[in-house]
């Protein structure tokens, strides 16, 4: 059976690896410190170039989600992390203009998906139009259309993944049985249940207002009911810190949520939503996504928790093993002084001329791949040495 719920893991690697190197675009960044920075090349990908200024970029991103990923971590636990994670920031830059490449080569069209994807970087960020989501990137110093390439670069990252990697990777049913009999320990669990949330907030609003703000609510949740994914909704339209992860709150046991709070959800059954509670801060809409009840869990409860332990464990040598394949097969140079912590002996450039029966412009797809990568080459060292000038 192929596990359906791929996507979502596949999304959070992306997260701790390919999605900060290319500065992490769910946020609007932040006031660059210099605009003028002569441009120093520190990497070829075939035909592209990796810049100082990228790998800049991708460090400050990576720190900026350490810090956000660890908000209760000393100094001390945020810069080991900073440093163990700063190994592989060129490589996943790399890595991503390697699956970047390989996408255009799929012809994948992901223009829809970018047009959604700034959309609700706009709407997290409580801009009123792309006009101004456009004028504060521009405000931080970044290019409008570097922007948008950084997340039109992360989702043809995305999608070749899902299908160059996810869509092999098979979990059946006798793997999710041996795993539970091999790890039963980990599934005696107390009564818990898993929440996500829709909130509305009610914070610094004056009275006059709240009639709307619980009608806005509503009809959230009206929407739900009607077939709309609470996840996206979530995303897009609940004020709480969880919008980014579709409302995901996580576990609790009894005595963790407020009385009011524990008597309705532990009432509730797995999937079914709650009505529009009024809290201190807003409107709040739950969904229990997961109900256990005391002691081990039987095999069908967690079935879908160990085809995600299952994923995660075939997911990151299947990404490794593919990446190191396009490498072999790619031009890949580091400047020396600079390390790809995954570089492999890549294929040389060799331009290939035409037979004398084939037309002038027709090559093997390895000649022209070479060609373009020896052009790349000649361009990236055009502008080594302007930089030096």
């Amino acid at each position: 059976m192929k596990w359906k719920r791929g996507l979502a893991a596949l999304g959070a690697l992306l997260l701790m690896g390919l999605a900060a190197a290319a500065q992490g675009p769910e946020r609007v960044p932040a006031p660059a410190k210099d605009k003028h920075v002569v441009e120093e090349i520190i990497a070829r990908v075939n035909n592209e170039i990796v810049t100082m200024t990228d790998l800049r970029r991708a460090r400050e991103s990576m720190r900026q989600d350490i810090q956000e990923e660890c908000r209760n971590c000393s100094p001390a636990q945020i810069n080991a992390q900073v440093a163990e994670r700063e190994k592989h920031v060129l490589r996943d830059l790399i890595d991503q203009s390697l699956l970047v490449q390989r996408g255009k080569d799929m012809g994948l069209n992901v223009e829809t998906e970018v047009v959604k994807r700034m959309d609700d970087i706009r709407m997290r960020n409580n801009l009123p139009s792309m006009e101004e989501l456009q004028k504060k990137v521009e405000e931080s110093g970044m290019n409008w259309e570097d922007f948008r390439n950084n997340i039109r670069h992360n989702l043809l990252t995305q999608e070749v993944i899902r299908r160059e990697v996810g869509s092999r990777i098979i979990i059946d049913k006798d793997e999710v049985k041996k795993y539970y009999s091999e790890h039963q320990d980990e599934f005696h669990r107390p009564e818990m249940v898993y929440l996500s949330e829709i909130f509305v907030t009610t914070a610094d609003k004056p009275a006059a207002e709240l009639p709307a703000l619980e009608e806005k609510a509503k009809k959230l949740l009206d929407r739900v009911k009607k077939g709309e994914d609470f996840d996206e909704l979530a995303k897009r339209y609940s004020d709480g810190d969880t919008a980014k992860q579709g409302g995901d709150l996580g576990g609790f046991k009894r005595g963790q949520l407020s009385p009011e709070l524990e008597d309705t959800v532990f009432k509730m059954k797995a999937k079914e939503l709650s009505g529009v509670i009024r809290t201190k801060t807003g409107f709040l809409v739950l969904r229990v996504d997961q109900r256990y009840e005391a002691g081990l869990q039987p095999v069908e409860k967690v079935e879908g928790e160990i085809m995600n332990r299952l994923y995660y464990e075939k997911m990151q040598p299947g990404m490794r093993t593919f990446l190191t394949k396009l490498r072999e097969e790619s031009y890949v140079v580091v400047k020396p002084g600079f390390t790809d912590s995954s570089a492999v002996a890549s294929s040389p450039i060799i331009e290939v001329e035409p037979t004398p029966d084939e037309n002038k412009d027709k090559k093997s797809k390895k000649g022209k791949r070479s060609a373009e990568g020896a052009r790349g080459k000649k361009g990236a060292e055009n502008k080594d040495k302007k930089a030096g000038e």
